[in-house]
Formats: C-alpha cells, sequence, structure tokens
C-alpha cells in the first residue's frame, strides 16, 4: 500500500492553523469507504472526501456542535425487502431451468408471500459476450468490478490449519488440486484464506495456478500448538482446553468476515469450501496439560478410562451445546451475505476423532466426540445451504456439486408481508408446484431490530461537519509510489517556543515496484531568519529511533525533507510550509494527538511504561492492534480541565464514550482503544477538553483495513 508525504493541519479555540504543502508529487487518491451494519443486498456508494487535503497530516482540530453530532444517517431503504436464491434439481440431481415465478411458492414463517422480482442465473464458465473481457485483478476496486461480472462464480478456500491433522492436509492436496485444475472455469474468480488471514488481504484471483501453489503448501496443525507466530505466543503457556476455545474462536471469527467480505462484493450466491475436522471446545482429560509442554505430568494422560463417568459425559453435552449456538451464529453471518459454506472434512471414512499420536482414549468417548465434531460440519453446511462433504474418500463427486449448485439457480425476491423489526429469526420455505422436484433454499434471516429499522428510514441528514471531513481525508492514498510515511507533531516548548516532533517509518514495496529502501531522512527545519534543525533522522536501528525533537518559534516554518538510501543517493525530497501553534495564548488548547500502536501485549506493556513511546507515522490498522492515543491539555493559570474522548463513525455520530485517564504527574491525557471489536472502516477518535466556557477538541482519523 503507498503512502502520502508529510503534511499537517490544526485547528483550535485560538484559531485555525493552516499549512500548505509544496511536496515531489502532490495527487491524491481520495476513496472513503463507510462500512454500514447493513445487509449485503445494498451497499453503501464510495464517497469521495469533499476537501482536498494531503493524507499525512497531524489530526484537525475543531469543535463539532451537538446538533451536528445527532445527526441519524440513511442506512438502506425497503428494509422488508427479502431475497432468496434457490437450487432446483429433479431426483437424478440436473438442474431444472424450465420454471417461471407461477411454479413457486415462498412463505415466511408459514404466510405465503407474493414474488415480485424472478430471474434464473445461469453460469457456463465461459465469458459473456455482451460484457466486457475479464481484466486482471491488481487491487480492491479491481475486485468488486469484477465480482459483479454475473459470468463469473466465486470460490474461496478456507484451509482451518487449526484443525486439520498434518496427515490429513496432506492427503487432501491431490483432490483440492485436481478440483481447481479440471472443474473450475477460467472466468471463476477463487482465492484462499486461513484462520489467521486479514481479510483484507483475501484477493480473488483468476490466476489459478496461484491458487494451485497455496493449496500444495497448505499443512494441518490440529493438536500442533507450536506457536507459529507472536499472537500465538501469548497463549502458549495456556492449557489445551483454553488453546483449543482459542482457536476455535479465531477460526470462526474469521469465516463470519469472510463472509462479510464476500457478501460484499455481490448480492449472487458464493461458496466458502472449508477444510475442517469440526470444532469442540471439549478436549478429554487425557489431552488436558499445558499446550506447548505436550511432555508435562498429566494424571490423566495413560488412563483410558478417564472420560467414563457421567460428569464428564454432562460436561461434553453442555460444551456441544454451546458450541451449537456459535456456529449458527456463524451461519447466520453467512446466510445475510448469501455466502454457502460447503464444509470438507479431510479424514475420509474415519472411525475415531484420535490416532496412535494421541493419548489413549476409550473408544466410547472418541466416537461421542467424533459424532460432536461431525455435528458441527451438518450444522454449518446446513443452516447456510451448502453441503458437508465428508464419510467418503473420494471427495470429487461433492466438490463437483459446489460448482453445480453455483452454475445454476433461480434468484427470488419479495417483500416480507409482516415487516417484521424484533430482531429475531423468520423462516423461509420455498416450493416449487411440481411434482419430482428438489429445492434447496436459505434457512430464514434475521429481522432489523426497532432501532436499527428507525435508523434506516430515517430522512437523509445534512453534511457532515468540514472538520469531519478534514480529518478524513488524512486517511487518502496517492496514486503514485511512496517511501516512506511521515507524521509532524505540535506540543508547548520552553520560553514561549512550540516543540516540534518528526517521525517517519519505511513503507514496504510491492512487487510492482522498484527495489528502493530508505535508509535515512534528511530534515531542515527553518523560517526566514532561523534555522531550528539540521541534520539526519536516521532509520530505526540499536537505540536509534526515527524521530527528530526541536523548537520552534510559532509562526511560519518551512520543511525540506530528503529521503536517501543506505549509499547516500536522494530518492525523493518535499519542501511543507507549516504555521507552528501557540501554545502561550489564554484558551485552552490541545498538543497533536501522537498514536501508538501496539502489535501485541508487549508492545502494549512497554508503551503503557514509557511516556515517551515513538508514535506512529501510519493511520492504517488492523483489528489485532491496540491503540493508544496520548494528548496534552493546557489550560490558562491553574484552572482545571475536563477531558472525554469518544469514538465516531465516519459521519461524525459518536459510536463509544472512551474512558480517557490522566498520567500521573503530567499534563498528557491517554485513551486506550482495542481494535478487534470493530470491523474494517474509518472511524475517528475526538478528544475534547473543556475548561470554563471554553472547548478545545481534536479528531484523530483512522483506518481499520483488516
Amino acid at each position: 500500500m503507498s503512502c502520502i508525504p508529510f503534511s499537517s493541519l490544526q485547528e483550535t479555540g485560538q484559531g485555525r492553523h493552516t499549512m500548505r504543502k509544496v511536496c515531489w508529487q502532490s495527487l491524491l487518491w481520495s476513496v472513503l469507504i463507510f462500512l454500514n451494519p447493513a445487509p449485503a443486498t445494498t451497499r453503501e456508494a464510495p464517497q469521495p472526501p469533499q476537501v482536498p487535503v494531503s493524507a499525512d497530516q497531524p489530526e484537525a482540530q475543531a469543535s463539532v456542535s451537538a446538533d451536528e453530532q445527532q445527526q441519524t444517517p440513511v442506512f438502506r431503504s425497503e428494509i422488508n425487502f427479502v431475497r432468496v436464491d434457490a437450487i432446483v434439481t429433479d431426483n437424478d440431481g440436473n438442474p431444472v431451468l424450465d420454471l417461471t415465478a407461477d411454479d413457486f411458492e415462498i412463505f415466511e414463517d408459514d404466510v405465503a408471500q407474493q414474488i415480485e422480482s424472478f430471474r434464473l442465473v445461469q453460469i457456463t464458465g465461459l465469458p459473456d459476450p455482451d460484457l466486457p473481457p475479464p481484466s486482471s485483478i491488481r487491487n480492491e476496486f479491481d475486485e468488486e468490478r469484477e465480482a459483479a461480472r454475473e459470468d463469473s462464480r466465486i470460490f474461496v478456500f478456507f484451509l482451518d490449519d487449526y484443525h486439520v491433522r498434518y496427515g490429513n492436509a496432506v492427503r487432501m492436496t491431490a483432490p483440492l488440486v485436481e478440483f481447481v485444475e479440471t472443474q473450475l472455469a477460467p472466468t471463476d474468480l477463487v482465492a484462499v484464506m486461513y484462520p489467521l488471514t486479514p481479510v483484507g488481504d483475501v484477493r480473488l484471483t483468476r490466476d489459478h495456478a496461484q491458487i494451485v501453489r497455496a493449496l500444495q503448501s497448505f499443512e494441518g496443525r490440529k493438536y500442533n500448538y507450536e506457536p507459529k507466530n507472536l499472537y500465538e505466543q501469548q497463549y502458549t503457556h495456556y492449557d489445551t482446553t483454553t488453546v483449543e476455545m482459542i482457536r476455535n474462536d479465531v477460526s470462526l471469527s474469521a469465516l463470519k468476515a469472510l463472509s462479510i467480505h464476500l457478501g460484499g462484493l455481490r448480492e449472487g450466491r458464493k461458496s466458502a469450501i472449508v477444510l475442517t475436522e469440526g470444532y469442540s471446545n471439549y478436549v478429554p482429560p487425557q489431552m488436558r496439560h499445558n499446550a506447548q509442554a505436550v511432555g508435562t505430568y498429566n494424571p490423566q494422560r495413560n488412563n483410558p478410562l478417564a472420560g467414563e463417568n457421567p460428569f464428564e459425559e454432562t460436561n461434553q453435552f453442555f460444551e456441544a451445546s454451546a458450541m451449537r449456538m456459535i456456529l449458527l451464529d456463524a451461519a447466520d453471518v453467512a446466510n445475510k451475505n448469501n455466502t454457502s459454506l460447503y464444509m470438507v472434512d479431510p479424514r475420509g471414512l474415519a472411525a475415531g476423532e484420535f490416532d496412535m499420536s494421541n493419548p489413549v482414549i476409550d473408544m466410547r468417548t472418541d466416537r461421542r466426540i467424533m459424532r460432536d465434531m461431525q455435528d458441527t460440519l451438518y450444522v454449518l453446511a446446513d443452516q447456510t445451504d451448502g453441503r458437508a462433504i465428508m464419510n467418503r474418500n473420494d471427495v470429487q463427486p461433492g466438490l463437483a456439486q459446489i460448482v453445480a449448485d453455483q452454475s445454476s439457480y433461480y434468484l427470488l425476491g419479495y417483500t416480507s408481508s409482516g415487516a417484521p423489526t424484533d430482531g429475531k429469526f423468520h423462516e423461509i420455505k420455498v416450493r416449487v408446484r411440481r411434482d419430482d422436484i428438489n429445492v434447496r433454499a436459505r434457512k430464514g434471516y434475521y429481522a432489523l431490530t426497532e432501532t436499527n429499522a428507525a435508523r434506516v428510514l430515517a430522512p437523509p441528514r445534512r453534511e457532515r461537519p468540514r472538520a469531519i471531513d478534514i480529518a478524513l481525508a488524512s486517511l487518502a492514498e496517492p496514486t503514485n509510489r511512496r517511501l516512506v510515511r511521515t507524521w509532524v507533531g505540535a506540543s508547548r516548548g520552553n520560553n514561549g517556543r512550540t516543540k516540534m516532533t518528526f517521525v517517519w517509518e519505511p513503507v514496504g514495496a510491492s512487487r510492482d515496484q522498484r527495489r528502493e529502501s530508505a535508509s535515512q531522512v534528511m530534515l531542515m527545519a527553518m523560517n526566514d531568519s532561523s534555522a531550528y534543525f539540521r541534520g539526519e533522522v536516521p532509520a530505526r536501528s540499536g537505540g536509534n529511533l526515527p524521530r527528530a525533537d526541536f523548537e520552534a518559534d510559532p509562526g511560519s516554518l518551512e520543511l525540506n525533507v530528503a529521503i536517501e538510501d543506505e549509499y547516500g543517493d536522494v530518492l525523493d525530497r518535499a519542501v511543507d510550509q507549516w504555521t507552528v501553534p501557540d501554545f502561550t495564548g489564554p484558551d485552552v488548547a490541545l498538543s497533536t494527538p501522537t498514536v501508538l500502536r501496539a502489535q501485541n501485549a508487549l508492545e502494549l506493556r512497554q508503551f503503557l511504561s514509557d511516556p515517551e513511546a515513538l508514535p506512529s507515522a501510519s493511520r492504517h490498522f488492523r483489528r489485532t492492534d491496540h491503540l493508544l492515543v496520548r494528548v496534552e491539555v493546557y489550560t490558562p493559570g491553574d484552572t482545571a480541565a475536563v477531558v472525554t474522548g469518544q469514538l465516531l463513525n465516519r459521519e461524525g455520530l459518536s459510536m463509544l464514550e472512551l474512558p480517557i485517564e490522566q498520567l500521573a504527574g503530567t499534563g498528557t491525557h491517554q485513551l486506550n482503544l482495542q481494535l478487534a471489536p470493530f470491523p474494517r472502516g474509518d472511524y475517528l477518535v475526538e478528544i475534547s477538553a473543556e475548561a470554563g466556557d471554553q472547548v478545545a477538541t481534536s479528531l484523530v482519523a483512522f483506518r481499520i483495513q483488516g
């Protein structure tokens, strides 16, 4: 992903401090996407920012009025319109293609519905001559365009390495490769995803050779607890039961994220081919040891009858019941996004769940656990109108049926006569008025709640505040290639001066970029009469940090930047003009907020203990990140300020109050934000300081991209 030259813009209670950007490449590319909690049947169009401001600027500071915060956005219309895809076959499994709308009946909660839209979808695997030729996919915009084509089928292999043994993964490689090479058409769009793959990195492609290579490199890790990354190292000391619960949560959360991603690409049917042996939070007593230290002492390890007692059976029953509810939630997300889950069990005709590599477990417990795991495959497949391909050594017929299901189906639509807004599940039944016909369709849908329906039907709101547009514009990316990200912040200095902080970080080069890398940055900061800083800002190495701190007088400031490689050759240059704010005035004011990005628990602890930790120059994060936002508050005299924080969506509407605390013995306030609960999209953190009748507000925009 490319990055933007540094620049800055601030606005406080003292007045607006703007910045003119004079950099080496000025064309900006501003595509800001709002992810709404609407179903896949409607999508919010991308909205470009209304203010073409450079993207790497210190966060905009401005006051947002109360009436602007209370405005309600429109999410979608026709909230009671329901679409259902129905697969109709004869008794021999052949598709029936001569039906009309009059041949169908649809019932919602056993009440007949009027069919309003009807269409037969047929995909032959050949390009539609009435459409432009299929093109390559280089980015998410190409992906959306190609996925919208009606002559393309969409398949994603979800390789659940947490729930597939190594040997079974090896055994399934050849059948899956054969499926890709013989069953899929050149127009089909395919992707591969693992449980820990960020959904933003899942990219559909027509390069099926790339998919074959990915399938051939798949390795199962079921019951193998050796950590492969920093995330897994965080829970290696947990017991096996806890680790299995974490793995289940990771896999099913990723499956839900994949369904949402596919639902946003197009309305028609999509298929996720899930390679897994099933899900269970129950671990037999013989295996309840520390996950990584498999050889640790377990008094039950060599007791084959350890699970043969009423307590263990009851425990297993309740775990299976709880797992079913989790699976139904995942299936509901897939249903809402018209994504069918095809569950492929790589074990073939298996007699039990455990093999010789596991402790000896009695046959009755073994079979009971395997039955529960197989049931989880049936639940996900049945609830999403997919198929469970299991208990067979030859999976090719089942895989071929996946292609057949996407090749011919009817897309029906109706407006619910009950117009439910109760948030409950409503059953759908599709019937055909002909004999010897088999119909498959999704089981139903969850209606909106009254609150969500009111938000959907609310009248259009006025334009969002300009301060929100300015802050969001900082997330825009230019089309040109960049080598570094930069950030400039301002805070109170000594003797009436302002402390300036300059931070940079390199940007990884993609395959189509020249293999150039930034080794250091030469920075010169001056005004018409003085030079405040001139020197090298090296890359992070040893004790060095890519950071420069200097003090400047309030007023105009020119920043000259030269990006150099390891040999001292200049790769790029930039010149920026910035107005240094004055923090000595009588008004309440805020410094430029700094954002610290912790990618694991260890980094978070280090940041919490270090008030001078290096800020992040980027504003693009992942859901696994943890953010600390710090800001200094300045008030006249000894006046105390009330500091509050909240999370806003891209329309400037409050989503969540964020607790903010003052660091002991300082004027710095800090809020802690974990990104895991939030979907991909653009957000803002608003920090406000109120002292008397004065209020200063700062906005920090950021994007969750995976």
